[in-house]
């Protein structure tokens, strides 16, 4: 019997993707050799390549004029990647800090550049966000980076800043594909796979062309978006089987409805849980402030620690598992990615009320 994976990452993957990989793994449709075994440049997976990145271009709505990437070391190698890129000499880059996500990409583009922070969430112990059209770029701005959804605090933006002429750049590690919003306003994305696309092991990266081809000649190949661009992501041999399993994912996710299917849904998971929480104020409480609370990740807090600590001891013991808050803010967090069920979603909140009833 299958459990509900309520980690924050690496998470729950699809069941039927799963089935499917299983299927594969030896031989892939009759090629006599797996996937994972095959040439980066063989036809074989030349197809599953360049599919993967047409069904993004068509899920997502991506214009002509942006690349799909495939990229190695996670969001992590973004912080530092997106400064190299962008930040050119007599800019500035601009950063909201959101929270921890934020906070690290902050930290590693202070290694290579002048920073400025528009609006930092520190006051708040980020669990709110500023109003996007209160935001307003410096006229210095080489771009600015917002983290869209933060895995850890539980806070999403439901709306984006419009920034003009400087690149929006947004981390969207754990909400992309998820709901539905216009690529045309950024000038660069990227999520690591691991959260609601697929396994560890990829990046996707989607910018601008003409943001790509703007590249420092003066980096390593690898860290040039210009050289990943330009090579299709076949510079080096990609990260074969998490692409392999991406793609399945996203045919998963076209099947049933796109990204506008799936944004209805997740609301709906998203609601069970918040609902258990707003009708039960003495036993439950979430300190994210209710315009910005994640669809994504839903963090919340029992009376004290030790009934917390019965509250995911008996989760587990029914099947619910991943519950416990991030190290770093305790409590707990559901998280509810793409391929959360709803039935997961409805089984939390009922496990919910019931623990409630009985220790309230």
């Amino acid at each position: 019997m299958r459990k509900y994976n309520f980690y924050a990452g690496p998470s729950t993957l699809p069941v039927e993707v799963l089935e499917e990989l299983k299927e594969e793994i030896a031989d892939y449709y009759g090629q006599g050799l797996s996937m994972i075994e095959t040439s980066h440049r063989s036809p074989m997976y030349d197809s599953v390549h360049s599919e993967t990145i047409e069904l993004f271009h068509e899920l997502m709505s991506i214009p002509k004029n942006y690349k799909v990437l495939f990229i190695g070391g996670g969001a992590t190698l973004q912080f530092g990647m997106v400064p190299m890129n962008l930040l050119k000499s007599g800019t500035t880059a601009e950063y909201i800090k959101s929270g921890s996500w934020a906070g690290k990409a902050v930290n590693d583009a202070r290694t290579i550049g002048p920073v400025r922070i528009l609006w930092d969430g520190k006051e708040s112990s980020y669990t709110t966000l500023p109003d996007a059209a209160s935001i307003r770029p410096g006229n210095d701005a080489a771009y600015l980076h917002v983290t869209s959804n933060e895995t850890i605090g539980g806070i999403q933006w439901k709306e984006f800043p419009k920034t003009g002429e400087v690149p929006l750049v947004a981390d969207m590690s754990s909400d992309i594909l998820s709901r539905v919003f216009a690529i045309r306003d950024f000038g660069l994305i990227y999520a690591g796979a691991q959260k609601n696309i697929g396994p560890a092991g990829v990046t996707v990266v989607i910018i601008r062309e003409d943001l790509a081809v703007a590249s420092p000649e003066n980096l390593p190949a690898y860290l040039r978006y210009k050289i990943h661009a330009e090579k299709n992501s076949l510079y080096n041999t990609p990260p074969v089987f998490a692409v392999y399993a991406m793609h399945k994912v996203l045919k998963w996710l076209k099947a049933r409805g796109g990204v506008q299917g799936i944004e209805k849904l997740n609301a709906r998971k998203a609601g069970a849980i918040y609902s258990v929480i707003d009708k039960n104020p003495e036993f439950y409480s979430s300190p994210v402030d209710k315009k910005v609370r994640s669809n994504m990740n839903v963090v919340f807090r029992l009376p004290s620690e030790d009934l917390e600590k019965q509250f995911l001891s008996h989760a587990q013991e029914n099947g619910m598992l991943g519950l416990k808050g991030h190290r770093d803010v305790g409590g707990c967090r559901a998280s509810l990615y793409n391929a959360m069920p709803l039935e997961g979603a409805q089984a939390l909140a009922n496990f919910m009320q019931t623990f409630a009833a009985e220790k309230g």
